[in-house]
């Protein structure tokens, strides 16, 4: 019976990849996916990439018609580099509980009782955050970012572990919100170390979205980009991975004589894997649900992923 189920759904995968091929080709279409997508959106993909990568693709593409396999905020952020552009997501439910935890009316508290102070914003932001922003930065570039803007003073949202990892590697007076990733946040201490024991040979490579004593642990720390380049460049044959687990399917296909251990089973993000192959289709079909940003937010937002996508 499972023999029969396995074959009934890889067939109708075949199907739904051949639509699909079909649907690009009509609509002018390009499909950008998130590393932390399931591998079946993944391999169909025309760009896998962090928030960062994917927000170039955007800004560049020449397609009419901008699939975004990931969460809301990153389709707003691709509406906003492109805004002649139509942005689809497969599944509009696929919000971020970080981007949630910081309001405009807090975040417009707090530039008011620190006037000098400029205004760095992680990219899972909404659109609304991204427009009270001087500049936004993925973790891919968060220290380069908060290094490049003036003054000695920086005002950090939404999320307190990769703003109290970029303190770590800056001189400048952070303000940090209280934000942080439910899911990178869930990995413990007792997580990695009960890992290390099983796996003496293994490095342990980490996001800085996981708490600070967590990331302490790592013989490497980088965005999910870094991660996937160190892993495929180092010698090392084993690893232990400290980042969402959709992260794998990259992670095998650049080295696959190479052994993946996640830290911990719960590395999950629900919002991220409520996307999949049937949603991806049906949108391109009907065209919706689309992406929209009030032009007034979008221009402002704008400049603050302009600066980000200039600094070098």
């Amino acid at each position: 019976m499972e023999a029969l189920a396995l074959e009934r759904k890889a067939e109708q995968n075949r199907e739904l990849r051949e639509r699909l091929l079909q649907l690009k080709k009509e609509r002018n279409a390009i499909i950008l996916a998130h590393y932390y997508q399931r591998d079946e959106i993944q391999e169909v993909a025309d760009f896998r990439g962090d928030s960062f990568l994917l927000a170039q693709k955007a800004a560049q593409t020449d397609a009419d018609v901008i699939v975004f396999c990931g969460v809301h905020f990153m389709g707003e952020s691709a509406k906003i580099l492109a805004p002649n552009k139509t942005v689809i997501i497969p599944d509009e439910r696929a919000g971020c509980p970080m981007a949630d935890m910081v309001s405009v009316d807090g975040l417009r508290k707090l530039k008011a009782q620190h006037p000098n102070a400029k205004v760095v914003t992680y990219i899972n932001s909404s659109a609304e955050i991204k427009a009270e922003t001087d500049i936004c930065c993925t973790s891919a570039n968060a220290v380069k970012v908060v290094n490049s803007v003036e003054g000695d003073e920086v005002i950090w949202v939404p999320d307190k572990n990769l703003g109290h990892y970029v303190q770590q590697n800056t001189d400048k007076k952070m303000i940090i919100w209280e934000g942080y990733c439910n899911t990178h946040d869930m990995l413990t201490v007792k997580d990695v170390e009960e890992m290390k024991a099983k796996y003496p040979n293994a490095q342990f490579v980490v996001h800085p979205e996981c708490r600070p004593e967590v990331v302490e642990l790592g013989d490497f720390v980088g965005s999910t980009t870094a991660i996937i380049k160190y892993c495929k460049e180092s010698d090392c044959q084993e690893f232990i991975v400290g980042t969402e687990d959709g992260t794998g399917y990259q992670l095998r296909l650049d080295s696959p004589g190479k052994t993946f251990h996640f830290a911990s089973k719960y590395l999950v993000c629900p919002n991220m894997k409520v996307n999949n192959l049937k949603k991806l289709v049906k949108c391109l079909e009907t065209m919706q649900p689309q992406i929209y940003v009030p032009p007034h937010v979008a221009d402002q937002a704008r400049l603050s992923l302009e600066r980000m996508l200039l600094v070098k």
